[in-house]
């Protein structure tokens, strides 16, 4: 071989050696994304967990009350007012740890309170 020839396959060679060192990095950002939604998900489900624990006997006994006072006839409630049922899920929902506002609904709040979601109880 020639010289030049060695010169030209090692330039190539070092050339590929770069695509495949940034493809590499590439698959490492998306590796700890995925790591990190995991995480993510795994403290959000092991929460859900605790609440639905929390939760199962008083939502049968709520299920109980409710089959009793609902009229036969009409199949109405009666006697409740169903005015801010809406804000008292919501304002239980984020004292469980979750987010209200429109920018974060739903998601876990892993940082204490937030501004928005508190702008919005306060309304």
């Amino acid at each position: 071989m020639e010289k030049k020839n060695i010169f030209v396959l090692i330039q190539e060679l070092e050339t590929q050696m770069g695509h495949v060192h940034s493809e590499l990095g590439g698959l490492k950002l998306v590796i700890k994304e995925l790591l990190e939604e995991n995480h993510r998900l795994s403290l959000e489900n092991e929460q859900l967990r605790k609440i639905l624990k929390r939760e199962v006997a008083p939502a049968e006994l709520e299920n109980q009350v409710a089959l009793q006072s609902v009229s036969p006839i009409k199949g109405e409630m009666q006697g409740e007012d169903v005015v801010g049922e809406g804000y008292d899920n919501l304002a239980r929902l984020y004292h469980e740890g979750f987010h209200i506002c429109n920018v974060y609904y739903g998601h876990l709040r892993t940082e204490g309170d937030c501004l928005f979601c508190l702008s919005f109880l306060n309304k």
